[in-house]
């Protein structure tokens, strides 16, 4: 008899469990708002509702086994009382609770004894300048709960323009200081429910306007850094209980030190190269984890790889055929779109992997600039690499 997992939310890191789930034998029931969202084509089923509506969850839940999520967009409280009647979510809500706000989420780490940039949340009660006066600018500001894709986060130059948004919005911030990387990093980690921890190699990120524009696999960096960075994986994950994947971003300083800037308690768009270039998908290996099946290995398949993200640079209703045709014909490439009816600036409407047959930072670069000139307008390429 199949598994039949419910997940909250319909975009498209559900959309992309499609192939493990047939593979598995996995049915999946997604609660979604409209019928047009990614995952709606591929689910058995859909409850058509807003992803913290808890009632709808309710109803989700008569219909599957197990329960898991897409986002962290969710009313934990009210999910509570459906736990509490039996529902089996996984990840459990106890593991999702220090991560969801990312003030308590950088508490959290702290607590645990994991390296962090250092940090504070503004209080209404006192002013703004004697809050920071320690940080000094620019500094970065954050709205604790739902920000995505660069929503929600700021880059404060000054103390006016900090003052400013702060004082036009109703939003709870987490201030904190902005940390000169010479890199960004991202670590893909599963934990099952017996405990087994697997996790993918590093990648290197590149964030432009706090959105993934594209991701090398692996990173370029040291044994040592690597064992870190693993380490920090296991610790969090342990602590947690957790059960499933978890995105967890960092950074990587001049003086070689690794800072935690986020951490994602679902699949990550970090993990997309997994689908083409690794032995099990980030998504197949979700799946594994929260349907209590064994975990297997996540080695990549070719020596390195690149992902880059099809962001939207315009307000259109255009599919972009023209463009996905020239990348599909790159070498080694594989395009995946998501089906969304509208672009809009920065929003994600695809992405594309190129396994490559060497480790090299030139290849990966080159590549890079490859997809980009294809798919971006001239002044849109990014133009800085590391």
């Amino acid at each position: 008899m199949s598994i039949k997992l419910g997940i909250i939310g319909g975009g498209q890191l559900a959309w992309m469990i499609k192939d493990a789930a047939n593979k598995l034998g996995v049915e999946l029931i997604v609660q979604t708002p409209n019928a047009n969202d990614p995952a709606v084509s591929i689910a058995q089923d859909s409850v058509f509702a807003a992803v913290d509506d808890a009632a709808a969850t309710e109803i989700l839940a008569t219909k599957c086994d197990i329960v898991t999520f897409e986002n962290e967009f969710v009313d934990l409280a009210a999910l509570s009382l459906l736990e509490k009647q039996g529902v089996c979510f996984r990840p459990t809500l106890a593991a999702l609770a220090p991560l969801l706000d990312k003030y308590e989420q950088r508490c959290y780490l702290r607590d645990l004894g994991l390296p962090v940039p250092q940090f504070l949340a503004l209080s209404g009660e006192k002013a703004v300048e004697s809050q920071i006066e320690n940080l000094g600018f620019p500094v970065v500001l954050k709205a604790r709960r739902h920000g995505y894709d660069g929503q929600g986060t700021f880059i404060i130059p000054d103390f006016p323009t900090l003052s400013k948004i702060v004082n036009q919005s109703r939003t709870q911030f987490l201030v904190e200081e902005f940390v000169p990387f010479t890199k960004e990093l991202a670590i893909i980690a599963a934990r099952s429910v017996n405990g087994e921890i697997i996790i993918y190699p590093a990648v290197e990120t590149r964030q432009e306007e706090q959105v993934c524009r594209w991701v090398i696999a692996p990173a370029k960096i040291t044994q040592e850094q690597n064992l870190e960075i693993e380490a920090i994986a296991h610790k969090l994950l342990t602590s947690l209980q957790y059960v499933g994947v978890c995105g967890i971003e960092l950074f990587l300083t001049a003086a070689g030190k690794i800072l935690i800037n986020e951490i994602a308690p679902r699949t990550h768009n970090s993990g997309h190269f997994s689908l083409d270039a690794c032995e099990t998908s980030q998504f197949e290996l979700h799946l594994r984890a929260v349907c209590g099946l064994p975990l297997t290995n996540t080695r990549l398949r070719c020596a390195s790889a690149v992902m880059v993200n099809l962001l939207g640079y315009e307000s259109s209703h255009s599919d972009y055929q023209k463009q996905r045709q020239q990348l599909a014909a790159i070498p080694k490439a594989t395009v995946h779109w998501y089906g969304k009816t509208e672009a809009r600036p920065g929003r994600k409407l695809g992405h594309i992997t190129v396994l490559l047959e060497q480790d090299t930072l030139d290849e990966a670069k080159d590549t890079i600039h490859k997809i980009e000139s294809i798919w971006y307008p001239p002044a849109k390429i990014c133009q800085n690499f590391p």
